[in-house]
């Protein structure tokens, strides 16, 4: 499937996505989260573990361990989080330009367990932020480096197509961990 086909399917699908659905996803994502994260020891989420090529997860993001994921969707988490409530109360979001996937985002070398609770926290304050604000359809828009501009709603759901990327690629870190 090349890439005009998958944006499109993604736009379309943000279109049609309400706000319940993707704060519901968003909520589901955490679930699973907590499921894959309890199955395996600290020493194995410490771990990196290079999985086969997946949609949505860049050649240098493949060999990371369990906490450099949830590293990641911190920093991504609370980047969107940003993004959504400036778009929303009409402000310029303060997180500078489009953000650089190969600089802005990236986890530390070795990041540990407080990964676990600072993910947990992105997520639900996440949550908090988003079911305060007026509305999200129709704001104001920001550039995102894949699926273009995007208002407050948009980056909602992208918060929660994020989450499940970066899940499937969680889920096969810990199925290359039990063929060890």
């Amino acid at each position: 499937m090349n890439d005009f086909l998958i944006r499109a399917l993604i736009r379309s699908r943000m279109a049609l996505t309400t706000q319940e659905h993707a704060s519901g996803q968003i909520r589901r994502c955490l679930l699973n989260y907590r499921g894959v994260y309890s199955s395996v020891g600290v020493d194995e989420a410490r771990s990196p573990v290079t999985v086969p090529p997946m949609l949505g997860v860049d050649e240098d993001m493949r060999s990371w361990s369990l906490f450099m994921i949830l590293e990641h969707n911190v920093i991504v988490n609370r980047t969107i989080t940003a993004i959504v409530k400036g778009l929303a109360l009409e402000e310029t979001p303060d997180t500078g330009g489009v953000i650089d996937p190969k600089r802005d985002v990236m986890p530390s070398p070795d990041p540990g367990p407080e990964q676990i609770d600072l993910f947990r926290e992105s997520v639900e304050r996440h949550l908090e932020v988003v079911s305060s604000l007026p509305k999200l359809r129709g704001t104001l828009t920001k550039r995102h480096p894949v699926f273009g501009l995007l208002d407050a709603h948009g980056w909602h759901c992208m918060f929660g197509l994020h989450l499940e990327i970066h899940l499937r690629q969680a889920d096969e870190v810990v199925r290359v961990m039990s063929r060890r």
